[in-house]
């Protein structure tokens, strides 16, 4: 009789059992997101901007040659640091989508010459098609031109990303987000941002293999 009632007893415990590690099991992977989250504002919220090799502006939308907003904003940012001396050389990154009439860095590139960036001082990396592809390309390019250190200009949701996939690629990067961008950390699409990059972040620093694309 005893014997029964432990073998009861058991069964009953054991969905108490998984439901405990199951519940510790979510916990720490909220705190985890939780503190993803932090890294993804700590880092938009710190400008590192210091004299290094280049400067390199991250691709983002254009509309038949001309720099939507974001990219705008990324762009007068990173115009400021050349002005300053940070770099002498601009990279600018970002493909041609299907029925584009001029590619992201392109576009970059014209806008850079109309605000006194000299083309001599313009990288192109025209060919990208993601925050992956311009990262692996911009390495390529500092490599090929000796260049030991980059200033990554971006919107500051972007920065955590950026920076774990440049540490994975051998490449010293320092983050200068822009603060001017129409993209507000505070508001609904910023917040929708934010909460994206605590999960693109980790798996970049997780997936990225740091070997050539």
């Amino acid at each position: 009789m005893s014997g029964i009632l432990v073998d009861v007893d058991r069964r009953r415990s054991s969905p108490r059992r998984i439901r405990s590690v199951t519940g510790r099991a979510l916990l720490a992977l909220l705190t985890l997101w939780a503190v993803a989250v932090a890294a993804v504002l700590l880092a938009g919220n710190r400008d590192s901007a210091r004299p290094a090799g280049a400067i390199v502006v991250l691709g983002a939308a254009q509309y038949a040659g001309r720099p939507s907003p974001v990219l705008e904003a990324r762009l007068d940012h990173a115009i400021r640091l050349y002005r300053r001396d940070i770099a002498a050389v601009l990279i600018v990154t970002g493909g041609k989508k299907a029925g584009d009439i001029s590619s992201e860095a392109a576009t970059s590139a014209r806008y850079a010459r109309q605000h006194g960036v000299p083309a001599s001082a313009i990288i192109l990396e025209s060919q990208s098609h993601s925050t992956t592809e311009q990262m692996h390309a911009v390495s390529r390019i500092a490599r090929a031109r000796n260049i030991e250190s980059v200033v990554l200009v971006s919107d500051r949701f972007h920065m955590l990303r950026l920076l774990l996939t440049a540490w994975k690629l051998d490449l010293r990067a320092y983050g200068s987000p822009t603060r001017s961008s129409p993209i507000s950390l505070t508001e609904a699409a910023g917040i929708r941002y934010v909460l994206a990059e605590s999960l693109k972040a980790p798996l970049a620093f997780l997936l990225e293999d740091g070997g050539p694309k």
